[in-house]
């Protein structure tokens, strides 16, 4: 089967279109005014040339006058001269005239000047006899002369204001010309910004969101070869990204599998001795009759057995890799069993104490939700150098109650990292302890991953990192308090769900 071509046009391709587009109405405009340029330029030479046929006119009535006033022949001969002239311009320029009077009125007035010339010779040959009509010759002259020039006059007027109307509209045009290819440069320059920058804005708030921690797939409406490009790329990353994560998780829980091993050994211990006790004395004691005894001791390592079988399906529970599952735990429990993991790291001058409700119930993921307070409890205990104290209490929060103070001092100056929202119910976990603190300037990077203070090869810097997504997870937040040398204070925040399965037990706002 033939696969369909499908063509995706480059943001490089865009951009050199528009380059292209703005170039070629330059070059259009240029073109346009150079071809404006040479038609005034032509106009500018015929309305010189008209310009100084009216001139030529001026002269031949100058020494015209002059010629009937002083009768001196080289008068004479300048306005023959002239005359000459002014035919021969106007036979030669006869199209450039034509544009500016009718062909008609050019027409006649060569004739006119063929007749003055024509006159003025007979007015220099009566002159010269002394012929009676001369005045009659000279009256005719003037008239004649009078006309040439009035109407060479009218021509050049009309070519002057032709020249000044074109100028005008040239200038009109020029300037349209300009403001439209500036307002075509401003549309096109906007419309490749507006397909260039949305899908990078777009890739920009994905790439924030990433930042913040989810690794959703990037989905970016665009067509751009480079986008395209750029987002299957960013989302091959997000996937590969997502695997090291879940592969870094599973790691660090074998990691913290490895540490709490010693805390199970040490209660798996003392029931596998009360059992061993029990067997020994029923060995000793086979053969005795009273039945009520060895019943107690059958029950003991039954309890003992059951203890065990406990403590080592929760260490199964944690170790297992398993989908996420929401499902309704008691609180109280769940920290005992924590707990419980980490006995055998807790120092003997280290005191652990749980305020929590016994009806207090939170909906998570039972693997997950351990695995964040047990970095969390691990955390506090590791700051604890020789004694102290390690305080777990919850509570329950209602909106409904709640003035817009927080239930707890603590919570006046905690800032969360994440969003928290005050308008629903919420279930508030306080994990403090008496540690060495954190110092003010890391304090806000310890959510980050990686992040750690402890010597190479002491920790991974995951942890925190893996509580604060395990939070987010389940839809809460997590925030911290710290100052070096008193003590680190983490609030877990949780919210209620409105329909509930599973335990219910009436909530107590402790």
């Amino acid at each position: 089967m033939q696969e369909s071509f499908s063509y995706r046009p480059s943001i490089r391709q865009k951009i050199n279109f528009g380059y292209y587009t703005i170039v070629f109405i330059i070059i259009g405009l240029s073109l346009f005014t150079f071809m404006e340029l040479s038609f005034m330029d032509k106009k500018i030479i015929a309305g010189e040339t008209i310009s100084e046929f009216f001139n030529t006119t001026l002269e031949i009535r100058r020494f015209e006058k002059n010629f009937f006033l002083y009768r001196e022949e080289s008068d004479y001969l300048e306005n023959l001269n002239y005359v000459i002239s002014a035919q021969k311009s106007l036979e030669a320029n006869m199209p450039v005239f034509n544009t500016v009077a009718e062909p008609a009125q050019t027409a006649a007035l060569l004739g006119k000047l063929s007749q003055y010339g024509e006159l003025m010779r007979q007015f220099s040959e009566a002159e010269t006899k002394r012929a009676p009509h001369s005045a009659v010759l000279e009256e005719n002259i003037r008239k004649a002369g009078k006309e040439i020039v009035t109407e060479a006059e009218d021509i050049s007027k009309t070519e002057r204001r032709k020249l000044q109307a074109q100028l005008y509209n040239s200038q009109r045009i020029l300037i349209f010309s300009i403001l439209s290819l500036s307002l075509l440069a401003i549309f096109i320059g906007q419309v490749l910004s507006h397909m260039v920058d949305r899908p990078l804005k777009s890739l920009e708030e994905s790439m924030e969101i990433i930042a913040g921690g989810r690794f959703d797939t990037i989905q970016i409406d665009s067509k751009d070869r480079e986008i395209v490009s750029l987002t299957n790329a960013f989302n091959k990353m997000l996937k590969e990204i997502e695997l090291r994560q879940r592969h870094l998780l599973q790691t660090e829980k074998l990691a913290s599998l490895g540490t709490l091993l010693s805390g199970v050994a040490h209660e798996l211990n003392n029931p596998l001795s009360n059992i061993s006790s029990s067997c020994q004395i029923l060995t000793e004691e086979i053969e005795s009759d009273d039945i009520d005894y060895r019943k107690e001791l059958l029950s003991q390592i039954d309890g003992q057995t059951d203890r065990a079988r406990n403590i080592v399906k929760s260490l199964l529970e944690f170790s297992r890799d398993t989908d996420f599952k929401n499902e309704p735990l008691f609180l109280k429990s769940l920290i005992e069993e924590t707990i419980l993991f980490v006995k055998g790291q807790v120092p003997t001058k280290v005191a652990i104490s749980v305020d929590v409700p016994e009806d207090i119930v939170i909906h998570a993921d039972k693997q997950r939700i351990q695995q964040a307070f047990l970095n969390l409890i691990k955390n506090a205990l590791e700051s604890i150098d020789d004694e102290g104290g390690l305080y777990i209490r919850a509570q329950y929060r209602s909106a409904a109650c709640d003035s817009g103070e927080t239930t707890s001092e603590i919570y006046n100056y905690l800032k969360y990292r994440g969003k928290c929202s005050l308008s629903e119910d919420t279930i508030d976990i306080e994990i403090r302890d008496t540690g060495s603190g954190i110092p003010t300037d890391i304090l806000p990077k310890i959510f980050d991953p990686f992040f750690t203070t402890k010597d190479v090869g002491q920790g991974s810097g995951l942890g925190l990192s893996i509580v604060h997504e395990i939070i987010e997870e389940h839809d809460g937040c997590i925030a911290v308090d710290s100052q070096a040398g008193r003590g680190t204070t983490f609030i877990v925040r949780l919210p209620v769900p409105k329909r509930t399965n599973g335990p219910t037990r009436s909530y107590s706002n402790a």
